[in-house]
């Protein structure tokens, strides 16, 4: 089937719109990579086709079968930014992977959740163990005897405050440095391994999006 001048328009416009999705979640050369992929492809259905009834109807088949831009550009971001996070296991990748995926899925969005929680309290950790040398009053572990009926209970608090409240003393002194950093860091190695596993598993059980459409009957 050879395209009419409203036909190229379609199709540009398809593109277009196509492009200016994946802009806003890829980088410029795999937006210009990915654009010119799908483009071959429906040029390659295009010239196989038959324009029956005609060549809008024919068309719009085509393009429907690929899927609306922002559904073809998301699906495309999503595998990409998951292969990258899966592949080089960056920080930066991984968490941009985690919140494409938290956005698309409610299984995404709960397993990012519990991620996003292991990242902040990693990091937390590590924070408070570098400031402690500088605010030393004010970060560390608060205890609080109290007495209760069945003995002495005791009540404690872990972090940063104002310092030391009524009926407690400061338990923590420049030994828990090492006890905060090494928490920290724990958590957040634990994390990021958890949150490439998760991708990869994500990535295994989700199906490898491809231009290639069902075939007509």
């Amino acid at each position: 089937m050879k395209l009419s001048d409203t036909g190229t328009s379609r199709v540009n416009g398809y593109l277009f719109v196509l492009e200016r999705s994946l802009s806003t979640f890829l980088p410029r050369d795999s937006v210009r990579d990915i654009v010119r992929e799908i483009d071959s492809h429906v040029r390659d259905r295009i010239a196989a086709a038959e324009p029956v009834p005609d060549e809008r109807a024919a068309l719009e088949k085509i393009l429907s079968e690929l899927g609306p831009p922002h559904r073809v550009a998301q699906a495309y971001s999503i595998e990409r930014t998951v292969d990258e996070a899966v592949v080089t296991g960056k920080i930066f990748a991984i968490m941009r992977a985690v919140w494409h995926v938290a956005m698309s899925t409610v299984t995404g969005f709960f397993a990012g959740f519990g991620l996003f929680v292991g990242y902040v309290m990693g990091a937390g950790f590590v924070i408070l163990g570098a400031l402690k040398p500088l605010f030393p009053d004010n970060i560390g572990v608060w205890v609080n005897d109290q007495t209760i009926s069945n003995g002495l209970d005791i009540g404690t608090r872990i972090g940063a405050g104002p310092g030391v409240r009524a009926g407690e003393h400061l338990a923590g002194g420049y030994w828990v440095i090492p006890i905060f950093l090494a928490v920290g860091f724990f958590l957040l190695v634990v994390t990021h391994r958890g949150a490439r596993k998760f991708l990869a598993w994500w990535r295994q059980r989700r199906p490898s999006f491809s231009v290639t459409v069902r075939p007509t009957l």
